[in-house]
């Protein structure tokens, strides 16, 4: 027998955005059930790198960004835990004079944006912290970017949102979203749903029910290829990336260093794994950066599903086709950071009709009409 139920709000997936989507509605007295196929936070908003950063975001990206940053500084206050968050400083490395006069650019695009970017020169770098010998010929420091753990992290959000008021719904896959008329009805092997509001923030999923809602995008599949080593002395401050990507590093207080950098390997639409090449691709590079890892015992490999658009954008925004449908999805590489913000403005957007950050360039008629692409 299919139960029935009826709410003002049904976000679809439990990571980090719909769980902090659900968490604001709920602060603002909206009802909301949460459907999660696997358990929240355990596909990519749970298997990322762990980076905070809001350095090197595009400008349409910042402001959203900067609304994240200041949940973070409240991290406690907002779900109960700090789930290892530190801002620990992101520094992005220059390997060449071109990657540094990148650097460059960036900061002056970005100077009233509110990063407080410090410029280092490969003498001021090394006095600091001795990374990369010759190869490294500076780099940009964001003193108040960081990082945390997502497998601790990405289910608080939906740990909070239930003491909130949510009802969050493990291991329900949604088969059909659909719109009688009057409301949706969204079905799972168990349940059918009646709901005024939905929120497609299913992440490597999300195009599916994008097109069943008549607006289909261009995402794919981009697996990350992670790693960890063995705990080691403490020795690396400031979490990593390099200008233009390849490789990116950060060592936890345990000791271990995670790193990530490459494509992995897609087995299904619910599976993915490291690539052994991208592994070997990845271990020198992490060596030529930072010699303490030269007979660092590696210990751990992975990857998860996740969605990414050809303009290395997201999606969040409410329908172009149907109303009281909206979209929070396609953050390959780059949501851990902006999920508090995410949430905080899609709970904005349909309680208010609105988002005061601006976030027009992430609308999905980008994609489904020619004319917001010209």
């Amino acid at each position: 027998m299919v139960k029935q139920l009826a709410t003002e709000v049904v976000v679809i997936g439990g990571g980090i955005m719909g769980a902090s989507t659900a968490l604001f509605l709920r602060r603002r007295g909206i009802q909301v059930v949460v459907l999660e196929r696997d358990l929240c936070g355990s596909r990519s908003s749970g298997v990322n790198f762990g980076g905070v950063r809001r350095q090197g975001r595009s400008l349409a990206m910042l402001p959203l960004s900067q609304r994240a940053h200041q949940h973070w500084g409240r991290l406690t206050e907002l779900i109960g835990t700090e789930a290892e968050y530190e801002r620990s400083g992101h520094f992005k490395i220059a390997r060449s004079q071109a990657d540094m006069e990148s650097l460059v650019r960036y900061a002056e695009r970005t100077r009233d944006c509110g990063l407080d970017l410090q410029l280092l020169d490969g003498a001021a770098l090394h006095k600091r912290f001795p990374v990369g010998g010759a190869k490294v010929v500076g780099g940009s420091f964001c003193p108040d970017d960081g990082q945390a753990n997502p497998r601790l992290l990405s289910p608080a959000f939906a740990t909070a949102a239930v003491r909130a008021g949510a009802q969050v719904l493990e291991h329900s896959p949604v088969l059909e979203v659909a719109h009688n008329g009057q409301r949706f009805v969204v079905r799972t092997p168990e349940m059918e749903i009646r709901a005024n509001v939905v929120v497609n923030a299913a992440g490597a999923w999300a195009g599916q029910f994008a097109e069943q809602c008549g607006e289909p995008v261009p995402m794919r599949i981009r697996p990350p290829a992670m790693g960890v080593t063995e705990p080691l002395p403490f020795f690396l401050h400031w979490s990593l990336g390099v200008e233009g990507g390849s490789i990116y590093c950060r060592q936890v207080r345990r000791g271990n260093v995670v790193f990530g950098g490459g494509p992995g390997l897609v087995l299904d639409d619910t599976r993915a794994r490291n690539r052994h090449t991208t592994v070997w691709a990845q271990l020198p590079q992490l060596v030529e950066l930072l010699p303490q890892l030269k007979n660092a015992q590696l210990i751990r490999t992975w990857s998860g599903n996740e969605g990414a658009l050809p303009d290395h954008e997201p999606i969040i925004s409410a329908s172009s086709r149907q109303a009281g449908l909206y979209h929070a999805f396609g953050f390959a590489g780059g949501g851990f950071q902006l999920g508090p913000g995410v949430g905080d403005v899609m709970a904005e957007l349909i309680a208010e009709g609105r988002s005061s950050t601006p976030i027009d360039a992430f609308r999905i008629d980008r994609f489904t009409d020619p004319a917001c692409s010209t």
